[in-house]
């Protein structure tokens, strides 16, 4: 199901995942995503990606190949613990070698429900929008808590869990 349909008396069934929304509101996750992505291309240094992780003070961002496509997400742990901790420098090493590849997307038009139980099943907190298969925002866990659409306390709650499933 990826529109909605009616269910019962103020009752709506929405989202791929046939998530039950009282009052038959629906959002896409494309209502409550961040529009303004900073992302990096792969082929940076990993001190270009802490610089702007630094000045727009984020904490991950999406990796983009050269035709734009999302490839990954750094965040400034993998900086931390995969660049500096292991001893490489940043200023030669590619955002490509620390990133955290094959991410984690959804599709503009997923329904917020939908996407917080992706995050949640997926154990992560942020997660890039794609539309027509570019890069179209992203979205975090709390933007999905400011809408009230997401199940934001399972989500917490799956992401936070001690038994990764990654």
């Amino acid at each position: 199901l990826y529109g909605p349909l009616k269910y019962g008396e103020g009752v709506w069934i929405c989202g791929r995942l046939g998530i039950l929304f009282p009052g038959g509101i629906f959002m896409q996750i494309s209502d409550v995503m961040t529009t303004r992505v900073i992302s990096v291309r792969q082929s940076e240094t990993a001190e270009v990606a802490a610089r702007l992780l630094s000045r727009n003070n984020i904490g991950a961002m999406p990796v983009c190949d050269d035709s734009g496509a999302v490839v990954g997400m750094v965040t400034d742990r993998d900086l931390v613990t995969r660049c500096m901790a292991a001893g490489l420098r940043p200023q030669e090493t590619p955002v490509a070698q620390v990133m955290t590849s094959g991410p984690v997307t959804v599709q503009a038009e997923e329904s917020a429900g939908a996407v917080s139980a992706i995050m949640g099943s997926s154990q992560v907190r942020r997660v890039p929008v794609l539309r027509d298969g570019a890069l179209a925002g992203i979205v975090s866990l709390a933007d999905l808590a400011r809408s009230r659409e997401g199940r934001t306390e399972r989500t917490l709650e799956e992401i936070s869990s001690n038994v990764s499933r990654r």
